[in-house]
């Protein structure tokens, strides 16, 4: 039987509490590697820890604050080993027209998004370490902006840019970059956007691939008391997938990570 790569590595995902970073935590332990859960929701982090088969700390962090993540960091590596896989998918979404929007509830989607995922780069001294790999979940939003999502859409537009000049600053250092882009996922976060006539019927006219709904199909978007068509599962298998980073929506919302996870503490 083949060993994953992930297997004896430290793996850090951020947003862990719920939606599709719980599901990364999920598939990730599964194939025997040691995870550390970031997030707010200190109750659900422990919840996600207490299911995995492997050790999971828990650890509560903001990751718009760069001393906290640095914290974070600290426990981790002491407690599990430098990580050799981090994954930056902390999101948040808010969603209405521009013209409506609170100032600081819109810039608090870019903190958390964009700046967030920045600030958990600095993690890269450990990935240095251990030539290991960033995974940026991005989104479909990445590539094709949808109204009522300016925000949401703005950052996951810099979330892409950004790791696409970090690539090009760590490969020749043995640094993996690399870029999910999930489409419409059975999340929280999706679920609350069919509030919004207009994101159900863009959903209603995705491309999902899901079984019994072709591609491209142009079923009438569902009104009050309708069902919605169905949502792409959170089925977060971490692929031996390359080139790392590769662009192209990830499988069904899987995040696709490179088959490079060296063991904690040296290349």
């Amino acid at each position: 039987m083949r060993t994953s790569p992930l297997a004896e590595g430290t793996v850090v995902v951020t947003g862990a509490a719920r939606g599709l970073g719980a599901a990364l935590a999920q598939q990730i332990a599964r194939r025997g590697a040691r995870t550390a859960l970031l997030g707010h929701e200190k109750d659900a982090l422990d919840a996600v820890a207490a299911s995995l088969p492997g050790p999971a700390p828990a650890v509560e962090v903001d990751v718009t604050d760069p001393g906290a993540l640095d914290a974070a960091a600290r426990t981790v590596r002491s407690g599990l080993g430098r990580p050799s896989v981090v994954v930056a998918n902390a999101g948040i979404s808010a969603g209405g027209m521009f013209l409506d929007s609170d100032p600081a509830a819109w810039r608090r989607v870019i903190e958390v998004n964009l700046t967030g995922s920045a600030h958990t780069a600095r993690f890269l001294p450990d990935l240095l370490a251990t030539a290991g790999y960033f995974l940026q979940v991005a989104s479909m939003a990445s590539i094709g902006a949808a109204p009522l999502m300016s925000a949401y859409c703005a950052s996951k537009a810099g979330v892409e840019a950004f790791a696409h000049a970090l690539r090009a600053e760590v490969a020749h250092r043995g640094v993996g970059v690399g870029i999910a882009y999930p489409s419409w996922t059975d999340t929280d976060m999706i679920r609350d956007a069919d509030r919004y006539a207009v994101l159900r019927e863009l959903r209603a006219h995705a491309p999902t691939g899901a079984p019994g709904v072709p591609r491209g199909h142009g079923r009438r978007p569902p009104g009050p008391g309708r069902g919605a068509p169905p949502y792409r599962r959170v089925r977060a298998g971490v692929a031996a997938a390359g080139p790392a980073g590769a662009r192209g929506p990830a499988d069904r919302g899987a995040a696709r990570v490179a088959p490079r996870a060296a063991p904690p503490g040296g290349r």
